[in-house]
C-alpha cells in the first residue's frame, strides 16, 4: 500500500469512508475559497468529534502532513483552504462543520462554541436568555463560525464590541520538539489526558463547580474606551493589533482550535434604525466626532454605503436581499451551498457560460420591483454618501435631538425608519458587500480584475472618503465604498480597467495607506492576500514552530521550520 493509500486508510478508520473525501468532485468546495485562492490537499477530513479531530492531527504529525482547518470557509481572504501548489509537503484539510455544539454556561452570560458551531445557531440558542453573541450581523447571515472569528480577531461593526477576543480556549499545537499538545485554557476541569478531556467536553460531562470563575478575558473589554478616542493617531482596531493576539485569538490556523469560551451581551430593549444622507464627507466626520465624545450611549452600529455602492448592490444584490427578506437568514447557507454546486457541475459542461449561477439569479431578479423603501430611495437622489445609524435604549433619545439640531443648517438630512424601513436599510447594506463579485462575474470579460482593500484608518483622520491621485484613479474602473464610520474602517472595492496588474496597484496603495498611518487589513485578516506584518509573523512562529498548520498564511513561508 502506497503512502497515500496508507493514510487515507488511516483516516477513514477515524471518521468513515463517508467522511474522507478523496476524489476532486467532492474535495473541490473544500479546496476554494468563497471569495479568493484555492489549492489541491491529498484528502478532506469531516470528523464528527472533538476525538477524531485529535486522532486525525496525530496521524498527520506523525506522518509530516501539512494540515489546514476550516469551519464554514466564508473568508474572503483565502485563509482556510489551500493557496497554490508549491508546498513542499501533502495537505489534508479538517473540515469541522459537523461539530456544531453550542453549551450555556454562567446562566446564559458566556458560552462554549465547539469547533464547527456558527454564530447564526447561536445568535439562537440565546434568544430565550435575552442575549445577543459578539457577532449579530453579517457573519451570522451567512453561516460563518464561532471559533473562525475568533481565529481572525473579526467583527467590530457593533460599536461598543470591538473584534471577536478570547482568553479562553481549548487547542492542539506542535511544540518545538515537534510533538503535539493539548492546551486546555478554558478554565473548566474536564480531565487529565486529551481522550477525557476531548470526550468530557463535547458531552458536558461537567458540573458549574467544575467552572473556574477565571480573571482571564472572553471578550475585549477596551474596545469601547478606544473607539472614543477620536484624537488617537492609531486606528480603533486592526488584524496586526498585539494587544489583541492570544493564542486562539488571532491565531489564523497555526494552532487547531476545539472550543472557546466567550461572554454574550444582553439584548437591548429598544432599538432605533437612524439613516443619515449628505453630500459633504465633512458633515459625517463632525457627526462621528460629536457622537462619540459627547453620547452617553455608543451607537450600536453605524454603518457607510456610497451612493455607487447603493446602486451597485440595489442591481446585482437583489437576489440575495429577496432571499434573506422572504426565506430568512438561515437558507443563505444553503443558497450558497447550492451555488456553489451548480458553478462546480456548469464549469464542467462546455455548453454553460461562465459564472452560471450568478447569471441565473441576476436574470431571475430583475422580474421583482422595487425592493427599496422611497424614503430611501429619495436619500439616493439627493446625497452621494449615506449613514445608517442604530441606536439603543437612551441612546435612541440622545441621537434624536442631537440630529435635528445639526442638520438645522446643514444641507444634508436625516429620517427615523420605521421598523419596515430600518430592516431594509440594514439588509441592504449587508448585501452590498456581494455587489463587486456579481458586478465583475456579469462584466468581467470587458473590465480587469477585482481588488478589494479593507482599511482601518487613524481615528483622528479627517479624509476619510478617499481621493485617490489621478495617476491612480484612471487605471480603476468601478469603485463601491462602504465600511463602519465609527471605527474608521473602511472597504474599498475596485474593479480595475483591462491589462492593469493589481499586485502592482496594490502596493502603490498601500504605500499611500502606510503614508495616513492606516492599518490592514482591519477586520478579514491577511489569508493569503496581504502580507503579514512582523508582530504576526512572530506570533505565527511562536504558535506553530514546525509551520506545520496553515503554512503561508500572510504571505509567509509554505515550508517546513519556516525555511
Amino acid at each position: 500500500m502506497n503512502f497515500k493509500n496508507k493514510l487515507v486508510h488511516d483516516l477513514k478508520a477515524i471518521s468513515g469512508d463517508k467522511h474522507i473525501l478523496t476524489t476532486l468532485w467532492r474535495k473541490e468546495k473544500y479546496c476554494k475559497g468563497w471569495r479568493y485562492g484555492e489549492g489541491k490537499a491529498l484528502a478532506v477530513a469531516r470528523p464528527g468529534t472533538l476525538l477524531e479531530i485529535w486522532k486525525i492531527l496525530k496521524i498527520c504529525v506523525k506522518k509530516d502532513i501539512i494540515v489546514i482547518v476550516q469551519a464554514a470557509n466564508t473568508g474572503l481572504t483565502g485563509g482556510s483552504t489551500p493557496y497554490g501548489d508549491d508546498y513542499d509537503r501533502s495537505i489534508v484539510i479538517i473540515n469541522t462543520m459537523r461539530i456544531d455544539n453550542i453549551q450555556i454556561i454562567n446562566n446564559g452570560k458566556q458560552i462554549i462554541g465547539l469547533a464547527g458551531s456558527t454564530l447564526y445557531d447561536l445568535e439562537k440558542k440565546l434568544k430565550p436568555f435575552k442575549r445577543e453573541p459578539h457577532s449579530v450581523i453579517g457573519s451570522t447571515s451567512i453561516g460563518a463560525s464561532i471559533v473562525g472569528g475568533v481565529c481572525n480577531n473579526s467583527g467590530g461593526s457593533l460599536v461598543h464590541r470591538g473584534p471577536a477576543y478570547t482568553e479562553l480556549a481549548l487547542y492542539a499545537k506542535v511544540n518545538t520538539e515537534g510533538e503535539l499538545e493539548l492546551v486546555n485554557e478554558l478554565e473548566i476541569n474536564l480531565g487529565e489526558n486529551p481522550k477525557e478531556i476531548l470526550n468530557n467536553l463535547q458531552k458536558a460531562n461537567y458540573n458549574e463547580s467544575d467552572i473556574i470563575k477565571s480573571n482571564k478575558l472572553a471578550s475585549d473589554n477596551k474596545y469601547s474606551e478606544i473607539v472614543r478616542e477620536i484624537d488617537s493617531n492609531t486606528p480603533a482596531r486592526f488584524n496586526a493589533d498585539k494587544r489583541l493576539l492570544y493564542n486562539a485569538s488571532g491565531s489564523a490556523g497555526k494552532i487547531v482550535v476545539f472550543a472557546v469560551r466567550l461572554d454574550t451581551y444582553p439584548e437591548p430593549q429598544k432599538k432605533q434604525v437612524f439613516y443619515v444622507g449628505s453630500n459633504k464627507p465633512d458633515d459625517f466626520w463632525q457627526i462621528r466626532r460629536d457622537i462619540l465624545k459627547t453620547f452617553k450611549s455608543l451607537p450600536r452600529l453605524g454603518d457607510y454605503v456610497h451612493r455607487g455602492c447603493y446602486d451597485a448592490a440595489k442591481k446585482y444584490s437583489k437576489d440575495n436581499f429577496i432571499v434573506i427578506e422572504r426565506l430568512g437568514t438561515n437558507f443563505l447557507p444553503t443558497l450558497f451551498e447550492l451555488k456553489r454546486y451548480v458553478d462546480i457541475i456548469s464549469s464542467k459542461l462546455k455548453f454553460f457560460p461562465d459564472y452560471f449561477s450568478d447569471r441565473l439569479m441576476q436574470f431571475l431578479s430583475n422580474f421583482w420591483p422595487n425592493h427599496l423603501p422611497k424614503r430611501m430611495e429619495n436619500f439616493r437622489d439627493l446625497y452621494e454618501h449615506h449613514w445608517i445609524i442604530e441606536m439603543t435604549d437612551d441612546g435612541i433619545d440622545e441621537a434624536n435631538k442631537y440630529f435635528k439640531q445639526f442638520f438645522k443648517d446643514k444641507k444634508g438630512d436625516y429620517f427615523e425608519c420605521n421598523e419596515y424601513e430600518g430592516k431594509k436599510a440594514m439588509l441592504h447594506r449587508f448585501v452590498s458587500a456581494s455587489a463587486i463579485g456579481r458586478y465583475h462575474a456579469l462584466n468581467g470579460k470587458n473590465s480587469g480584475e477585482i481588488m478589494s482593500m479593507d482599511i482601518a484608518f487613524p481615528r483622528n483622520e479627517k479624509e476619510w472618503f478617499e481621493k485617490l491621485p489621478p495617476e491612480i484613479d484612471k487605471l480603476i474602473e468601478v469603485k463601491f465604498y462602504y465600511g463602519h464610520l465609527f471605527c474608521h474602517v473602511q472597504h474599498q472595492n475596485y474593479i480595475l480597467k483591462k491589462g492593469i496588474d493589481s499586485e502592482k496597484l496594490k502596493e502603490k496603495l498601500l504605500k499611500i495607506y502606510d503614508q495616513r498611518g492606516a492599518e490592514y487589513p482591519a477586520e478579514h485578516n491577511v489569508g493569503h492576500e496581504y502580507f503579514a506584518k512582523p508582530i504576526l509573523t512572530d506570533f505565527y512562529k511562536k504558535l506553530d514552530p514546525k509551520n506545520i498548520f496553515n503554512p503561508g498564511i500572510g504571505r509567509t513561508s509554505k515550508f517546513k521550520n519556516w525555511k
